[in-house]
């Protein structure tokens, strides 16, 4: 019994302490965000209202729609957008395979009527990758610039399952001439038969784009795009593609938006993350539900995970030398992997402390005592962690009301269990990758909101 003793304390011991220093670190990495945010609350930064924006440019904006297996989706997606962009000068690019006749049949049946949409085949037979299907949306662009004689002003992207706000391109033609990059937030739709899974979303997603992406904006840091609600002046993109020898996107890539980004910032690209509040004081943001089920919630965060954390640091390096805030930023993106670990070691250390208080009881003594460094750390760990809950709980609670702020709280430990398996599921794939495999689009089932306003 005294080996066992001596072992199981041990490991309790050892595991409080690097979780503790780890979630200290990380703890002051996100203190320090928060204080860069409510100082700019505090010195009076506030959301656009769309009323102010200026006039803005004119010109056609190309909005790029990707879609593979979208044939339950994309109908009524196109027919939505169309009538809230109503008599904007915008066409419709969406791509699709010719292995996929339900999804062709889709987007044709509103091509038929519809002169503002355009539908590309891929030569090759899906699933290729998102990133290789808006390559040939930009060659379809690019050639019928030069039969018609007319150069787009922008490119917009958008998935089959957004739901579009009917002010979208205003703020672009509003902020496209000070800007050459614009980026709306997103907001989850919270399926209410899976508040848990799909509300997890919601609450990431409140707190990405009420915080970390303004704070981002505000240093003038790189901003990653989130592949939907955002907009590229045509001759950047084209300068993208020119870097890369043709195509904007690199095909291999899983997360060609978020890459995107950071691509057009180094080449100077004047970027801004648009928070715009409409006429009625609704935040102008792409609406969609994400996955409401763990499996698919885990299958997206490893794609995720993947090319942001993993093959996303191989492909795109550190950034511009010297920039702090730069590396910072591409630091926050890419300790996923890390903190994923420390949370694996802080639920270690719970299962190593119970077996250590069995043990003592069984063999009649008290349990192991820890340091006072130790239950300082703890202490203040626990503050950071009520801080971190409290500022996800009031960013959830600002974009969805006060219940869904109280149920961000228990989403919290869905959110863990989900990212711990999406990063086993990430470490495989990504072995499997460096071994020559070839991506492939792993997309997730979409749905379409049942009611919506035109």
């Amino acid at each position: 019994m005294g080996v066992v003793t001596i072992l199981v304390d041990a490991i309790a011991r050892e595991s409080v302490i690097l979780a503790c220093i780890g979630f200290l670190i990380g703890g002051i990495d996100d203190l320090a965000l928060d204080a860069v945010y409510w100082l700019g609350r505090l010195y009076g930064r506030r959301d656009l209202n769309v009323a102010d924006l200026p006039p803005g440019v004119t010109g056609r904006i190309a909005v790029f729609v990707p879609a593979w297996d979208e044939a339950a989706v994309i109908g009524p997606m196109l027919t939505t957008t169309l009538a809230r962009f109503g008599d904007e000068d915008a066409r419709l690019y969406v791509g699709a395979y010719a292995n996929d006749p339900a999804t062709i049949d889709a987007v044709a049946g509103v091509a038929a009527g519809e002169p503002r949409v355009r539908l590309v085949l891929n030569p090759c037979e899906g699933p290729t990758t998102k990133a290789d299907c808006l390559n040939q949306l930009w060659a379809a662009l690019l050639r019928e610039e030069r039969l018609q004689g007319w150069q787009a002003l922008a490119v917009a992207f958008h998935d089959a399952e957004d739901v579009v706000h009917r002010d979208e391109l205003r703020v672009y033609r509003g902020l496209l001439g000070e800007h050459q990059v614009v980026q709306l937030p997103v907001s989850p739709l919270i399926d209410h038969a899976s508040p848990l899974v799909s509300g997890h979303y919601a609450d990431e997603f409140a707190e990405a784009h009420g915080e970390r992406l303004v704070v981002r904006g505000w240093l003038g840091a790189p901003m990653p795009l989130a592949g939907v609600g955002c907009a590229i002046d045509r001759d950047l993109l084209g300068k993208v593609a020119a870097a890369r020898g043709g195509d904007p996107f690199d095909a291999a890539s899983l997360t060609e938006d978020y890459e995107l980004g950071l691509r057009t910032a180094m080449l100077g690209g004047r970027q801004v993350f648009a928070r715009v509040r409409d006429s009625d004081g609704r935040l102008i943001a792409v609406a969609e539900y994400f996955p409401n089920r763990v499996k698919e919630a885990v299958r997206q965060k490893a794609r995720w995970m993947i090319g942001i954390a993993l093959d996303g640091w191989d492909r795109i390096g550190w950034g511009r030398t010297g920039d702090w805030r730069d590396h910072w930023m591409r630091m926050r993106d890419r300790r996923a992997p890390l903190a994923l670990l420390l949370l694996a070691i802080a639920y270690l250390s719970m299962l190593a402390c119970g077996a250590s208080w069995m043990v003592h009881v069984l063999a009649g003594d008290s349990g192991p005592v820890f340091g006072e460094t130790t239950h300082q750390l703890l202490l203040v760990n626990l503050a950071l962690m009520v801080w971190r809950m409290a500022m996800r709980a009031w960013f959830t609670g600002r974009a969805y009301g006060l219940w869904q702020a109280l149920l961000s709280v228990p989403r919290v430990v869905v959110g863990n269990y989900i990212a711990l398996m999406a990063a086993r599921t990430a470490i495989g794939r990504y072995v499997v990758a460096l071994r020559g495999q070839r991506p492939a689009w792993d997309k997730t089932r979409h749905r379409f909101p049942e009611t919506v306003e035109p």
